[in-house]
């Protein structure tokens, strides 16, 4: 146990059961009383973000989260493959573990942490490329405002696209929120 006056930001604990990484701190002296400390995290098993508060004098569990870099090779509905470079062996991880999977293409290198050999969660770059598959022609004329249209991408999703992006043009969207950002 460590106490939680010891958090900063990239340290993992574990509390009820999930794992979670320290996004932001804040020790907060309150008047005539002890002080108490914020945290922001991000769950690891399940990919949201909370604050806690706890007590100056709290204890939380550090764990240990290891990082692979693996090569991503293809997903069903259940489970997605990756290959580890060095050793070339297979791991099947499941897919409701992974949050942003979506975003990777065949082929492509992912990190994934992993928790006592249990793989918790995938990180993805903030914004990837991606080629539009499917779209609607702009129709000339319609531009007299921010117009834009749905487009369907190679790994499945729609977005919304300005109407001058065509179907084989390749974009940039951001992993947040799946939105366009920019033309490739």
């Amino acid at each position: 146990m460590i106490p939680v006056t010891s958090l900063r930001p990239g340290v993992t604990f574990e509390e009820h059961g999930d794992i979670f990484e320290v996004l932001t701190y804040n020790n907060m002296h309150l008047r005539k009383t002890s002080s108490v400390v914020q945290v922001k995290v991000r769950s690891l098993r399940r990919g949201g973000t909370t604050e806690k508060t706890f007590g100056s004098n709290g204890e939380v569990n550090p764990v240990r989260i290891e990082k692979k870099i693996l090569q991503f090779l293809y997903r069903d509905p259940q489970s997605c493959y990756f290959m580890d470079p060095q050793t070339f062996e297979q791991i099947n991880v499941p897919s409701k573990n992974l949050h942003g999977v979506n975003y990777l293409k065949d082929g492509e290198k992912a990190a994934i942490s992993f928790y006592k050999d249990e793989a918790i969660s995938l990180v993805i770059p903030p914004k990837v490329k991606l080629k539009v598959t499917d779209t609607n022609p702009g129709v000339k004329g319609n531009s007299a405002t921010s117009v834009h249209k749905d487009a369907t991408l190679e790994n499945g999703l729609t977005t919304k696209v300005p109407l001058f992006i065509n179907i084989g043009d390749e974009i940039i969207v951001d992993t947040r929120n799946g939105s366009y950002t920019n033309r490739a």
